[in-house]
């Protein structure tokens, strides 16, 4: 009997297993961004049909492209929106691949690492299509966050300088996002896409239970069903969000005037909102990159037992991860308060060095109830190193969800805190 070859079977297997195809083993978060990719490749082209790379002609040619173009506000507000979604659906994805151990080397460990690069790339591609429209929110938003690598020691001018173009964000910061907008990450993104999509087929499909049982179903119609189902609640949720919001616009950008308060875009709020807390070097430089290692390296941690398919790696991974987002959500807000209204260092010990008054202090401040609960967890739930990396992993991301809901929120004028209805 010949074998059946069409499109669609180069991206799945001619069958699957059962197990896959529940909703609640994916929750169908990789193919939503890669859907989300496509949307923003399409409605970005139609986009650059009008848009002028130029501070003289950017903001008037966004003006036409809502005014007078045809569904130009429509397509504006589906790539702007499209955006930040996409930024969510990635990250969840690659949350619910840790979550459920589909990381481990030598298999998908590469994968994974694919995915912390694609989800970088997400966060540069949104960041350089944020400045575009050229307004008082994105210039000054730009501002804020070019400013971060000067806070390396020794090249952190140059690198702002790099960055920028220029000593200020300029006509030629706009050219060089521009370029990487609506070139340079898209071909990158798109290309490693297809390659993460091979290395999954590679690897024999998503991971599934390991008690799953041993039953295929073809994989049309039953997994493509599912997948266009999905797709079509997804897109008309951005068609009618699209619909019923606006993408920002503000005033014609303004270098002598800032806006207050100023703010990064929302998915850096976390470390603009970590700057007002800690000394530059350890909220911008220290604690992000620290983390961001700690995750690329998560498959190569010397776990005592791989346990793939295994959601929070057991129960008592279960358990612990309960634990942990309790402990995020009581001892973030806390610590917010106490640098806002209770804790200053660097008046309580003038003479000591910023560094160490307003960074290695504070820090260790917070650590130690951390290192406290971590030693409570140790001895009361004897954990191996994948439960304790999963409570770690969970304990990150709460954290840094209130610090980013805070700055978006209950940041007023001066960025001090403020209740999010008071005008």
């Amino acid at each position: 009997m010949a074998k059946k070859t069409n499109f669609l079977l180069h991206l799945h297997p001619e069958r699957v297993p059962v197990s896959v195809l529940r909703f609640s083993h994916t929750f169908g978060l990789g193919g939503m961004t890669a859907l989300l990719i496509v949307v923003q490749l399409v409605t970005g082209v139609f986009l650059r049909f009008v848009y002028q790379p130029d501070p003289a002609g950017a903001y008037r040619s966004i003006l036409v492209m809502q005014q007078e173009i045809p569904l130009g506000l429509f397509f504006r507000n589906l790539h702007h929106w499209g955006a930040s979604l996409l930024v969510v659906t990635a990250t969840l994805h690659l949350l619910r691949v840790f979550y459920t151990g589909a990381f481990y080397p030598p298999v998908r460990s590469g994968n994974w690492v694919i995915g912390m690069i694609m989800l970088l790339l997400l966060l540069l591609s949104n960041f350089t299509g944020y400045l575009l429209p050229w307004d008082q929110l994105a210039y000054w938003a730009v501002t804020v966050v070019t400013t971060l690598p000067g806070y390396l020691p020794g090249i952190g001018e140059s690198m702002v300088e790099w960055l920028r173009g220029g000593s200020e964000v300029n006509g030629v910061t706009l050219r060089i996002f521009f370029n990487l907008h609506t070139a340079v990450l898209p071909f990158s993104l798109f290309a490693l896409m297809l390659f993460h999509f091979w290395r999954v087929r590679r690897a024999g499909g998503v991971v599934r239970p390991p008690d799953a049982g041993r039953g295929t179903l073809p994989a049309v119609p039953h997994l493509v069903v599912r997948e266009a189902a999905v797709a079509s609640l997804l897109l008309a949720f951005l068609a009618l969000t699209a619909l019923l919001f606006n993408a920002p616009l503000q005033a014609p950008a303004d270098p002598a005037h800032s806006p207050d308060p100023a703010k990064a875009p929302w998915y850096f709020l976390g470390i603009q909102e970590l700057l007002l807390h800690f000394h530059p070097l350890v909220s911008a430089i220290l604690i992000p990159f620290t983390v961001l290692l700690f995750f690329f390296l998560l498959p190569y941690l010397p776990y005592d037992e791989r346990r793939p398919g295994v959601p929070f790696y057991s129960s008592r991974g279960r358990r612990m991860t309960r634990t942990a987002a309790v402990a995020a959500l009581l001892l973030t807000p806390l610590f917010i308060v106490a640098g806002e209204y209770l804790l200053s260092f660097h008046s309580w010990f003038p003479t000591w060095p910023p560094l160490l008054s307003e960074g290695v202090v504070p820090l260790l401040l917070y650590l130690l109830p951390v290192a406290a609960l971590a030693l409570l967890m140790k001895r009361r739930h004897r954990p191996n190193t994948g439960e304790a990396v999963t409570a770690l992993v969970t304990f990150l991301v709460v954290t840094y969800t209130l610090l980013t809901l805070t700055a978006l929120w209950f940041r007023g004028e001066g960025m001090t805190l403020t209740w999010p209805w008071k005008p």
